[in-house]
């Protein structure tokens, strides 16, 4: 870890594993469906079920938000070799207004350098975690219009096969 980087301490509930993973890698689909059809209702009543803890291993706010923030940095700098060339360059926010608007712009620029997950703690901190959970699924639809449209596939179907 280079010097000045911080991370949460409790970083590994930002990094979901096994079933929890799953949890919230279905939650992400379900929104981000959601964003992609222009419902805002739906996209938010989903997001605000999702507890900010989960005993038996379910969605949390730090699961999803981990979850979309990884799957971030490795699209938009190309890491993830199914991504589109340049993805990180084209996306572009949903228009209208969108709650973690501000925040989902934050995402993406530091998503472009592989640094979003790397600034949770930061974003976190400046932005809330109600913010940075609807940001960064905000960000993680843009993302996915972007590579439908580059690729021709139906976002659903590109979602259900990258969205892991």
């Amino acid at each position: 870890m280079g010097q000045g980087t911080r991370f949460p301490t409790n970083m590994s509930r930002f990094t979901p594993v096994g079933k929890a993973r799953e949890h919230a890698v279905t939650t992400l689909r379900l929104v981000v469906d959601a964003v992609i059809e222009e419902d805002t209702t739906l996209a938010a009543a989903i997001l605000e079920s999702v507890p900010p803890e989960s005993p038996d291993g379910g969605a949390t706010v730090a699961g999803c938000i981990g979850v979309a923030l990884g799957l971030l940095d490795d699209w938009l700098t190309g890491v993830d070799r199914h991504a589109p060339k340049d993805l990180g360059q084209r996306v572009t926010l949903p228009s209208g207004h969108w709650l973690g608007e501000r925040a989902a712009t934050d995402i993406l620029a530091l998503g472009r350098k592989g640094r979003a997950y790397r600034s949770l703690d930061t974003l976190l901190t400046r932005q809330g975690g109600k913010q940075v959970l609807y940001g960064s699924a905000l960000a993680l639809a843009a993302a996915l219009r972007t590579w439908s449209g580059d690729t021709g596939t139906q976002t659903t179907e590109l979602t259900r096969a990258i969205l892991r």
